[in-house]
């Protein structure tokens, strides 16, 4: 017996409470994958997972507006921490060809987020050798996205760094969202430079 659809009104509201619901657990609860927070939200308010479930630009609206009433202070500097961390790192590895990405790129890390940073390398090793080198201790991770030859997982500044290291070649190519359709943001450098300038303290 086909399931009987939800009228228009309800169904967006449900959308919304959800959508809601999603952004806390990702404010609150570190929950970094939108589909998972997504799902658990549905769960939550009594939804099956595929009954009016928001987009996940939907829920990044949410997520901006619970963080800029309930955790503005906390969460505009932790992006500036978070900045200035992916800085120092994307600067000592600047022969990689560092991207910053991710929350502390779009403005939207939490109190658990990471800086999340796209390198380009031969070889992962070479990545693993320059950090050694520079007496940075470091864990590989074994939940790779195509595409990706490593990622690695460090500390700085007391912070999460995650690092997604990819051939030369991909550099080249316009990288996808593991959250949505649309494209994923990069910057160089010098962007977060401008965006550190730009942030209030």
């Amino acid at each position: 017996m086909p399931r009987r659809k939800l009228p228009s009104a309800a169904n967006n509201h449900l959308r919304r409470a959800i959508a809601g619901a999603a952004a806390r657990l990702m404010a609150e609860e570190g929950i970094g994958d939108y589909g998972a927070a997504k799902r658990k939200a549905a769960r939550s308010l009594g939804a099956s997972d595929g009954e009016a479930l928001p987009t996940n630009e939907e829920i990044e609206t949410e997520l901006r507006a619970w963080q800029s009433l309930y955790q503005e202070d906390e969460q505009r500097e932790r992006v500036r921490d978070l900045r200035t961390t992916a800085l120092e790192i994307m600067q000592l590895l600047a022969e990689f060809h560092p991207y910053l990405t991710g929350g502390a790129l779009d403005g939207t890390a939490g109190r658990y987020s990471a800086v999340e940073l796209d390198l380009y390398a031969d070889s992962s090793k070479d990545v693993e050798i320059a950090l050694l080198s520079h007496g940075i201790s470091y864990e590989t991770m074994d939940n790779r996205r195509a595409g990706v030859d490593a990622q690695l997982r460090l500390e700085w500044n007391d912070y999460p760094v995650l690092i997604a290291v990819y051939p030369p070649v991909a550099e080249r190519q316009q990288p996808k969202s593991p959250h949505g359709s649309r494209g994923r943001q990069r910057v160089r450098a010098e962007a977060v430079i401008e965006l550190l300038r730009e942030t209030p303290e």
